[in-house]
């Protein structure tokens, strides 16, 4: 059996929710590998709509597993508050279909105070975050201070990690002016919150390993986007994880190996939320308000306005490579409806030159200037069309073209937010 892995092929926002949804009625598995609830994931089922930033989207169906990975940060408060608003809405979370790894790290209180301290400073430090802690917990990580998840079941040893903690974390919170934290309080707040979240821990790696071996479909689902990464996004107007397919391995702790196809999700258009590099940006005319306006351009988890611009070839070309990308979903097609005619950068132009990829620097990348394509639009609808004969045959022309740019074929439509307006090519889980 297949396992695959989704991952989005953009700045997120791509639309994962609905395709990640329809992959997984047919996994067994569902796995999500970075990130924490910083990424909103929508999901319409028989006309229920639920809304997940943590838990993996296999989590509301019944029947199915669901597994956060090591590579995943978790506010277990969050958590907590994730799993009580599903069940108010009739969804069993129990151990039973929900597994955390052990080694995953934690957001704590703190985390989410320091962030919310960088984001207020008019200097440098602002990066258009979601506040939610995700970046501080992960230097945590990476410093070898953080507190994981199985700290929680060793009590008798969690004040001198937490006393590691602060002696970092005091160390900031004096530089900017603020009083410390007391870690009785920090001790109190987990030891507190422990015996509502272990239920739930497990040796992931351990875990997944079996089931692979038993010959279970497995998901990974990830958040955020490619362009996103710690290592290949625009840096530093990036998540702190890495967001390319790879991190499935190491996220989760199964050897690339387990990893049999890579689903890149891209939208028609662009979009892009909070500050960074954005070639093709149109906010700042009527062609970018109307995307933003047809396709209700708002985030799922921090509610703010996306910017919306012209499809990227070459950013999606660039993700397709370092994401091992093997089909594309395009979705949101049919926001493109009615547009006279309709542009796919193809290029850049930077200091005089034409370049066919994003450079890394951001003082280049917020120069690169785009070299654009212009393809004749549609008057007929795409929005609800099930096959490719429903399809105006400029709206056929316009994907062709853009999977000659990307050098990666569309294996699956996506024509509106319902998980039947879609036209399927590959099945990923039949390769």
């Amino acid at each position: 059996m297949a396992n695959v892995v989704v991952v989005g092929s953009q700045w997120g926002d791509e639309g994962k929710g609905k395709i990640v949804d329809w992959l997984s009625e047919q996994a067994d598995i569902v796995v999500r590998f970075q990130g924490g609830h910083n990424a909103g994931h929508t999901l319409v089922i028989d006309g229920v709509t639920y809304k997940l930033s943590l838990l993996p989207s296999g989590v509301v169906r019944g029947g199915k597993l669901s597994v956060i990975g090591n590579g995943v940060v978790i506010d277990p408060q969050a958590l907590l508050d994730e799993i009580a608003t599903l069940r108010k809405q009739g969804v069993t979370v129990t151990p039973d279909n929900l597994r955390i790894a052990e080694n995953a790290p934690l957001i704590l209180p703190l985390h989410r105070e320091l962030e919310a301290i960088r984001e207020a400073d008019d200097s440098a430090t602002r990066l258009g975050t979601t506040k939610r802690g995700i970046g501080p917990a992960y230097e945590d990580k990476v410093g070898r201070r953080a507190i994981r998840f199985m700290d929680l079941a060793d009590l008798p040893s969690l004040a001198t990690k937490i006393d590691r903690l602060l002696a970092h974390h005091n160390a900031l919170r004096r530089g900017h002016g603020l009083g410390e934290i007391d870690g009785k309080a920090v001790y109190d707040y987990l030891a507190g919150i422990a015996p509502q979240v272990l239920p739930f821990m497990d040796s992931v790696w351990s875990l997944l390993d079996a089931k692979r071996r038993e010959g279970k479909r497995i998901l990974f689902e990830g958040a955020q986007g490619s362009l996103l990464d710690i290592d290949h996004g625009t840096y530093p107007y990036v998540t702190s994880s890495n967001t390319v397919a790879a991190q499935a391995a190491t996220g989760s702790g199964l050897g690339p190996n387990a990893i049999d196809y890579v689903l890149g999700i891209c939208k028609a258009y662009t979009t892009r939320v909070g500050e960074g590099p954005f070639p093709t940006d149109q906010m700042d005319n009527a062609i970018g308000k109307t995307l933003g306006e047809r396709g209700r351009e708002f985030g799922t988890v921090t509610g703010r306005a996306r910017r919306c611009g012209w499809f990227d070839a070459v950013l999606v070309r660039q993700t397709v490579r370092t994401s091992g990308i093997d089909g594309i979903a395009l979705t949101k097609l049919d926001i493109l409806d009615g547009f006279a005619e309709v542009k796919v950068c193809v290029g850049y132009r930077l200091d005089g030159r034409e370049i066919d990829y994003l450079p890394a620097g951001e003082l280049a990348q917020a120069r690169a200037e785009p070299v654009y394509e212009s393809i004749d639009g549609w008057q007929e609808p795409t929005a609800r069309a099930r096959s490719w004969a429903q399809l105006p045959a400029q709206a056929i022309k316009y994907v062709r073209r853009i999977e000659e740019l990307i050098g990666c074929p569309v294996t699956l439509l996506s024509t509106s937010p319902e998980r039947e307006d879609t036209i399927l090519m590959k099945n990923p889980f039949e390769t």
